[in-house]
């Protein structure tokens, strides 16, 4: 059989001053997001890529301390998200979503 397409559709560029909140979306399809560990990772503008956050559930994910307790990732069947809080300004960055190659389920 051929392979479903895989699509991962980030959420649009925004604007925030420190100390606020926002939260990011992947949404996916050709795949269930919760089979999958799941990744956040950062490039910040001039330098390589970050990884901040390996998850899969609530009780089983992994946090880079640099965002540990004010990022906090989740999901459902069809949406990665990272909620972003206190903001600083030095989250400034483009933030990709990634699928891990093993499943889970």
């Amino acid at each position: 059989g051929g392979l479903s397409q895989i699509v991962l559709t980030q959420s649009d560029p925004v604007l925030k001053k420190p100390g606020e909140s926002h939260k990011l979306t992947c949404a996916v399809t050709g795949f269930n997001v919760n089979s999958y560990y799941m990744d956040w990772i950062r490039q910040k503008p001039g330098q390589g890529l970050e990884w901040l956050v390996h998850y899969y559930t609530s009780s089983s994910n992994y946090y880079s301390p640099t965002i540990q307790g004010r990022f906090i990732a989740s999901k459902d069947s069809s949406n990665f998200y990272l909620q972003m809080n206190n903001l600083k300004a030095d989250d400034t960055a483009i933030y990709y979503c990634a699928r891990d190659t093993v499943n889970r389920s």
